[in-house]
């Protein structure tokens, strides 16, 4: 009977292991590049120009604020998503994003809907070595399970810089089966 039942806990053990590993793909592929947004962003240095491959930027290519050290991104999906996880990296360690607010599903975004934390869905502190290395940040899981658009509000970055800048950017999760990508739909004017 003992037997049976560690059998059992270790079977459910490996196939949540096994579930979490297919949970952690990259949902850049995902993304409606026709879409996509970001305000504050210098002319130059645009958030397009480090996810427009829909895959981990590893260029020169790199996003940079304009005005101030502060960036709004709205990162649209062409389907429903579930989101684990995200991954900011820089080379300027002290231009770096430092304090960063994430809402989702909202059409539009200013930077005074996001100043208004009711709208918050997670608050995110990054350390020095996380926006180094790049490092994979686990999100409230149970909040993200019904993702269209994840957008992240840059409030401030690591060294007080006037200006923050963004090498790479990864969102970790899997696509909700049963819905579909309507991005390529276009409407169709009547005859």
């Amino acid at each position: 009977m003992a037997e049976t039942e560690v059998r059992r806990v270790t079977g459910l053990r490996d196939r949540a292991r096994s579930s979490s590993l297919v949970l952690q793909v990259s949902l850049l592929e995902q993304l409606d590049l026709s879409q996509l947004t970001c305000l504050n962003e210098a002319q130059e240095h645009t958030l397009k120009s480090i996810v427009a491959n829909k895959k981990k930027n590893t260029g020169s290519a790199y996003l940079l604020s304009d005005a101030d050290e502060q960036l709004l991104l709205s990162l649209p999906f062409s389907q429903t998503v579930k989101v684990r996880a995200i991954a900011l990296q820089t080379s300027n360690v002290a231009q770096g994003p430092r304090k960063i607010r994430l809402v989702i599903n909202r059409p539009s975004l200013s930077f005074d809907d996001v100043e208004d934390e009711a709208s918050v869905v997670q608050e995110i502190d990054l350390s020095e070595e996380d926006v180094r290395e790049g490092r994979k940040v686990p999100l409230r899981f149970v909040r993200f399970q019904s993702v269209n658009s994840l957008h992240i509000f840059v409030v401030s970055n690591q060294g007080g810089e006037d200006e923050t800048r963004i090498d790479a950017i990864e969102v970790f999760g899997t696509p909700v089966m049963g819905t579909r990508d309507v991005s390529g739909l276009r409407k169709v004017e009547d005859e």
